[in-house]
């Protein structure tokens, strides 16, 4: 049994947290497990790595969970505690913060429902103009205020993600369709150098900060009835350092998926109302794709995944609706639905052959 595996063990059993009755519930995440007991929730990092992500070793999940508190302490000061250690004693027995041998860490959050999540509301038809409103605010405060980070971003970020974004697809490509998986990569690369001078600018300009990185639905939460962004990026620079309206995109990007998209122009209008200056959305098109393709292959992965058949065939489902999506934004702006004068020219790439 390796040391982390009984820290899993640990937290899995209610005694451990000094109270027994109902079992503890475990989320799995892409880097993490998140262990759910009475009011709070405790997140490990597992050890594991990929390309952007390495928590192999106790220092360097050390780091995150300290990073994760004080990054997330931005939007979420009330859901973010503390973080605490897991430790060995001298009769063998783990604890919370013990004086014996640090096994592991965790970041200890304050639990709210699962049906206040945007992504629960979303699906529930509970998301209102109201909410939407006040959440472009909190992201517009949050930009205003985010550390600007010059060295990452522009053109050379954007490249990389669609580079790495290419790889993890081409994984896929049995199931996303090859010809489908290159035509997105050829369209986004020349999207890309017509922009980049554009994406520099930004970037030069201050409009690469550190923001959350990962702005979807489901990392959005009502609490204490206000929208509040939890679950930023807290282990790459280069996910977390981008543009702001990259950061804005994800969130766009996921409202217009979820059959919501009369939603998405009201959140930008207020978004762009409530900054700091005057914002140039040329570059948002591509901004969306580039999101779309993200969801895109981890949908396409998680539907590889299933092992129900009804399961496998609506991941897969909505994979593909995600590659449709990621190549309209490129190839027709009027698709955005966002209303601005900027983006209602067809792009150059409409005269194109679709596969």
């Amino acid at each position: 049994m390796t040391a982390q595996q009984e820290v899993i063990n640990f937290l899995s059993r209610p005694e451990s947290y000094g109270a027994s009755g109902p079992a503890v519930e475990i989320v799995e995440t892409h880097g993490s497990l998140i262990f759910l007991h009475g009011e709070r929730a405790y997140k490990l990092k597992r050890t594991i790595a990929y390309a952007a992500l390495d928590f192999l070793t106790l220092t360097k999940r050390e780091r995150a969970c300290h990073a994760e508190l004080r990054l997330n302490g931005r939007t979420a000061p009330g859901i973010y505690l503390e973080v605490r250690l897991i430790t060995r004693g001298l009769d063998g027995r783990l604890a919370f913060d013990g004086a014996g041998e640090v096994l592991d860490w965790v970041v200890v959050m304050r639990r709210f429902p699962q049906t206040d999540l945007f992504e629960q509301m979303a699906l529930a038809g509970k998301l209102t103009p109201a909410l939407i409103q006040a959440l472009g605010a909190e992201i517009a405060r949050f930009h205003a205020s985010a550390e600007v980070t010059p060295e990452f971003g522009g053109s050379a970020g954007i490249r990389w993600a669609i580079e790495s974004n290419h790889q993890e697809m081409c994984r896929y490509s049995q199931l996303l369709g090859t010809e489908a998986v290159l035509a997105l990569y050829r369209d986004q690369l020349v999207l890309l150098e017509q922009q980049a001078p554009t994406l520099e600018l930004r970037r030069n300009s201050g409009r690469v900060r550190r923001c959350h990185g990962d702005m979807r639905l489901a990392n959005i939460c009502l609490f204490e009835g206000r929208p509040t962004l939890f679950d930023g990026i807290e282990f790459s620079d280069l996910i977390a350092c981008i543009d702001v309206l990259y950061d804005l995109a994800f969130v766009l990007m996921d409202l217009q998926h979820h059959r919501l998209g009369e939603l998405a122009p009201l959140l930008l209008r207020t978004y762009l109302d409530h900054g700091d200056e005057m914002q140039d959305c040329l570059p948002l098109p591509l901004f969306l794709s580039v999101r779309a393709a993200t969801r895109c292959y981890t949908l396409a992965g998680s539907a590889l995944r299933q092992t129900s058949p009804g399961a496998r065939r609506e991941k897969t489902k909505q994979a593909l609706a995600l590659l449709r999506q990621s190549r309209i934004y490129l190839l027709d702006h009027q698709a955005l639905g966002l209303g601005f004068p900027q983006l209602s020219q067809p792009s150059p790439l409409s005269t194109r052959s679709q596969p």
